[in-house]
């Protein structure tokens, strides 16, 4: 796939950018636009050009959820055991990524237009941002994963809230709950959430922060802190021979920034417990 037709993606100073480009449409989130995603986050996760992917829109709104201007759901009914809906083949890519994630949230970011963000690493909300998780308003079922991520962002008590009910809220509610890190104009805020990712790229260890990201997410419902413990210990005890550590040592003392040689798509510690996937 070297075009895409519902969405954008450029690469520069190592971020990748993924914006949503159907604004005629409100970015109407479809199957394809789905497979796009899916397809340029896959791209950037193994180029290792690309340090952290900022995902945003052209439009006045990131989406507005599943495009149902044909009067029902594109994809009618399917087999449950064979087939994926297309907002957790997304939100799902994003949590399995080695790179940062920033979501750059503007307007309506309703349904899966907010569901398949909740496996971002940083969400930036624009000041005229609107959310909403309105499945039970339209007589169907949260998607994307939703109802495992939200509750570990916000609480049992705001996802609860905001699922059952299916109501709108702001972006005010949404920060002081923690979907969101920080709001801005909407017109600043996609270069804000690029400035971030820009950050992250020139002053982090992309293994680190490849390590660093999974451990959080794949260790937060480990039973006890005992098992996240023998994957520490494991990776403590090779600090001495690991390069980037003598590097951000010494760049540390000699002032200077750091230029970190371990890569991503070669140098990951082979026995983390997800190594598999």
């Amino acid at each position: 796939m070297d075009s895409y037709a519902e969405i954008a993606y450029e690469v520069a100073a190592k971020v990748a950018t993924v914006l949503l480009d159907r604004p005629e449409a409100r970015n109407g989130y479809t199957i394809r636009m789905a497979g796009e995603l899916a397809h340029a986050l896959d791209r950037a996760d193994r180029d290792e050009d690309v340090r952290a992917v900022v995902l945003g829109t052209t439009g006045k709104d990131f989406s507005v959820g599943a495009d149902l201007s044909s009067g029902g759901f594109a994809f009618g009914d399917r087999p449950p055991d064979d087939w994926q809906e297309p907002a957790g083949r997304v939100s799902k890519r994003i949590f399995t990524m080695n790179k940062p994630v920033l979501a750059a949230l503007r307007g309506a970011s309703v349904g899966a237009g907010i569901t398949i963000t909740l496996s971002c690493d940083y969400r930036f909300a624009s000041s005229d941002s609107k959310f909403g998780f309105v499945f039970t308003r339209r007589g169907i079922y949260p998607e994307g994963a939703s109802a495992w991520f939200l509750p570990r962002l916000v609480g049992m008590g705001a996802a609860v809230d905001w699922m059952v009910s299916g109501r709108l809220f702001g972006p005010g509610e949404a920060l002081q709950a923690g979907l969101v890190h920080q709001i801005h104009d909407p017109g600043d805020v996609l270069a804000q959430a690029q400035a971030k990712a820009k950050e992250i790229a020139e002053t982090t260890a992309p293994v680190a922060v490849a390590v660093t990201r999974q451990l959080l997410y794949r260790m937060a419902s480990a039973p006890s802190p005992f098992d996240v413990h023998q994957v520490d210990s494991k990776l403590i005890s090779q600090l001495g021979s690991n390069p980037d550590a003598v590097e951000g040592i010494a760049s540390f003392f000699q002032k200077r920034a750091p230029e970190f040689p371990l890569r991503v798509d070669r140098d990951l510690p082979p026995y983390l417990p997800w190594s598999s996937e």
